[in-house]
């Protein structure tokens, strides 16, 4: 479908606007006195004037409908006064077309009360000046036509452009599901893929062996399932260097827990390498018994925090939920989430 520039259609009505005007001045040697006439047409002039202004809103406003109507009243009363109803007056009636025409252009522009109050009063002086078959006559009926067919036309482009808002919102909200869909099948399959590069080797291990496996081994799988768990809930916290150094942890006998609940996800590329180095070297560095790294919600200068426990005692304590009385902290680290400077 190919839009019309609203100036196009604006130029289009003050031309034919325009063309009422000349006929009154064509026809100012009809009525006994012209300035009656001149009158209404500098009334006409104003009035779409105003309402063709190209910078306007599309709803004209209250004031503007208003001064139309006036000037739809004011006009046939100002023009008749000067003609006589049983004379063939041609185009000295210029006016009725010319109402037509501004009451059309005020109910294009979402004001359709005032256009009907208009074209009421133009059929009531019409009647009372030329009788019932003036309606015909003068072309009354014509000007009826125009104001009713704008407001079913006004009314229709409202719907329109409802319908068309409504769309585009649905278009956008399924565009947001079918991405945020894109988003967890990617994520789903690229875990898949991890996972299964990492615990594809012992598996066919366990099946080679058929179950029998040597202590080590029955280590090793501990350790693999630490980093399957790791995949589901460090997502961002990993990458291959991070991977690499809490198995070595876990080696040494630490236990690692890395909780990644999106605080790093707006992070860029860049940011978010240098968060996985530095945590990376925090997890080389230290030597303790228990390292939780977590992210911190958005918001905040720090993106991941990273604690080091010393476990008191044998670690009994910690076993039965009561770390906070008997552990100790051996490092807290926060590693920025942007570096200024």
């Amino acid at each position: 479908m190919i839009a019309v520039p609203r100036t196009v259609i604006l130029a289009l009505a003050g031309l034919f606007s325009a063309y009422h005007v000349i006929l009154g001045i064509v026809s100012l040697g009809q009525p006994a006195s012209p300035v009656p006439a001149i009158i209404a047409m500098a009334l006409y002039v104003l009035a779409t004037g105003l309402s063709l202004y190209p910078r306007g809103p599309v709803l004209m406003p209250t004031w503007l409908a208003a001064f139309n109507l006036a000037v739809s009243i004011a006009m046939p009363l100002l023009v008749t006064s000067q003609l006589d109803p049983d004379d063939k007056n041609g185009y000295a009636t210029w006016y009725v077309a010319a109402v037509g025409t501004l009451l059309t252009i005020t109910s294009t522009r979402r004001r359709q009360a005032f256009a009907w109050v208009g074209v009421l009063s133009l059929l009531l002086q019409t009647v009372l000046w030329a009788g019932l078959g003036g309606l015909s006559n003068l072309g009354v009926l014509g000007s009826v036509v125009w104001v009713a067919v704008s407001h079913l036309l006004a009314r229709a482009l409202a719907k329109a452009g409802r319908d068309t808002r409504q769309f585009g919102l649905a278009e956008r909200e399924a565009a947001d599901w079918q991405a945020a869909q894109d988003a967890h099948l990617f994520e789903r399959q690229f875990r898949l893929r991890q996972t299964s590069s990492m615990a594809l080797p012992m598996l066919r291990r366990i099946v080679e062996q058929n179950g029998r496996l040597s202590d080590a081994e029955r280590q090793e799988c501990l350790y693999l399932e630490g980093a399957i768990r790791d995949e589901i809930r460090g997502r961002k916290l990993l990458n291959d260097a991070v991977r690499q150094e809490v198995m070595d942890a876990r080696r040494r006998g630490t236990v690692v827990t890395l909780l990644d609940e999106g605080g790093i996800d707006d992070l860029d590329e860049a940011e978010l390498s240098r968060v996985h180095y530095s945590l990376a070297d925090a997890i080389r560095a230290t030597r303790t018994d228990r390292l939780i790294a977590r992210t911190v919600p958005e918001g905040s200068a720090t993106a991941v925090t990273v604690v080091g426990l010393s476990v008191a005692g044998d670690g009994s304590a910690s076993m039965l939920g009561e770390d906070d009385l008997d552990d100790e902290v051996d490092l807290w680290l926060e590693i920025p989430r942007v570096v200024v400077g």
